[in-house]
């Protein structure tokens, strides 16, 4: 499921359980760059960020290289960080419950406060920012996901069920103006991750976020990966800088890629990527540059999850905003991509967003005020064959 419960640290503490990560131009002001970071997978009412960790949007500006195909991003060590803190919660407040108040720091040193649950959120400097209970956005049929990687076939049906329908999650989002915040020589296309680290003079990194599905999806562990039949690598993976993997466990996070990359193209009876000689799969060092690129002067889209990494692909110009907003269906297109290059149908999980997000800010959905009791261990990660 997205990022949901990516590894035994997500389940021992859902606070700082990355679940999404969107970064979209503003449908309504040109300019401006909406970043929106989901954690708290299942959030019951009354729930609260940790007041122990911080939370914290990574920018760096990118670079697409035209008509290379098979190239990577180029992305500098220039960085933009907004790190969000919240307070130990105090209370009740209005609502009866605790109260808590959000801080997030800016690039430049300057702050911008906030209430969690505050639909009006803070603003200065800038920026805008929201923090509280939202509708998870995320939508995917995960029974008919996982049995497509139990059973290897292709099991999902024309009408599937969301399996997060009615769930809620923490939702923290932050509208900037590219200008002012990041500087007029940043240019429009960036690199986007999202983390959570412990707070304090020396921060642990808890959980990062890049793409949708890398860990739970791409990284599983589906029985065909002979480099690795026992180690989970997801908490592993979770501890890595997004923007420089470190030497230890690369080879590792390659082998399972190029193993699981070539059983999802066989999904469908054929073979639609070449690999190299020695395995490598096409994708494989694209995926493992695990952020989101976004071109924050394109026009704000709801189907161009991946479309700037496709042009990469391609050598081709890229011709949308990339990055991902809430409504785009990254299940099938990530599903589409793995099993047919694009060069078949479409394959979809059967699923649409049950309550779209909208076009104003704060975007996600309110919160379902009775959501259903959901189990912290839906299975994400198939049995071994």
């Amino acid at each position: 499921m997205s990022d949901h419960l990516s590894g035994t640290r997500a389940l021992a503490d859902p606070a700082i359980d990355l679940t999404d990560l969107f970064a979209f131009p503003s449908p309504s002001q040109a300019g401006r760059l909406v970043l929106v970071m989901n954690v708290f997978p299942n959030a019951r009412p009354g729930a609260l960020f940790s007041d122990a960790a911080s939370y914290r949007f990574r920018v760096r500006p990118a670079s697409v290289p035209v008509r290379d195909s098979g190239s990577l991003f180029d992305v500098g060590t220039d960085e933009f960080a907004l790190t969000c803190t919240f307070s130990a919660p105090v209370g009740p407040g209005d609502g009866g419950e605790p109260a808590q108040q959000g801080t997030c720091v800016l690039p430049s040193g300057e702050s911008v406060s906030f209430l969690v649950n505050d639909e009006r959120g803070g603003e200065g400097h800038g920026v805008r920012c929201y923090a509280g209970l939202r509708l998870d956005p995320f939508f995917m049929d995960v029974a008919r996901e996982v049995e497509t990687r139990a059973s290897r076939r292709l099991a999902f049906v024309p009408k599937g069920i969301n399996t997060l329908e009615g769930a809620d999650v923490l939702a923290l989002v932050v509208e900037l103006d590219v200008a002012r915040v990041f500087g007029a020589a940043s240019g429009s296309v960036f690199a986007v991750a999202a983390e959570t680290v412990t707070a304090g003079p020396y921060p642990v990194r808890l959980e990062r976020l890049g793409r949708p599905e890398v860990k739970n999806i791409l990284m599983s562990d589906n029985g065909v990966d002979t480099a690795n039949r026992v180690v989970d690598l997801r908490d592993l993976y979770n501890e890595e800088d997004p923007f420089r993997l470190g030497p230890s466990y690369v080879d590792a996070y390659r082998a399972r890629l190029n193993a699981n990359l070539v059983f999802f193209d066989g999904l469908d009876g054929k073979a639609d990527w070449t690999t190299q000689p020695d395995g490598t799969h096409p994708l494989t060092e694209l995926l493992l540059a695990d952020f989101l690129v976004v071109d924050a002067a394109k026009p704000y889209a709801e189907d161009s999850y991946f479309e700037i990494e496709r042009a990469l692909l391609e050598g081709r110009e890229h011709a949308s905003c990339g990055g991902r907003s809430p409504n785009d269906d990254v299940i099938d297109t990530l599903y589409t991509l793995i099993v047919n290059a694009g060069h078949g149908p479409r394959v979809s999980d059967g699923c649409d967003a049950t309550v779209p997000a909208s076009r104003e800010f704060p975007y996600l959905a309110p919160a379902n005020p009775n959501p259903p009791q959901q189990a912290a261990t839906i299975p994400t990660v198939a049995a071994s064959q």
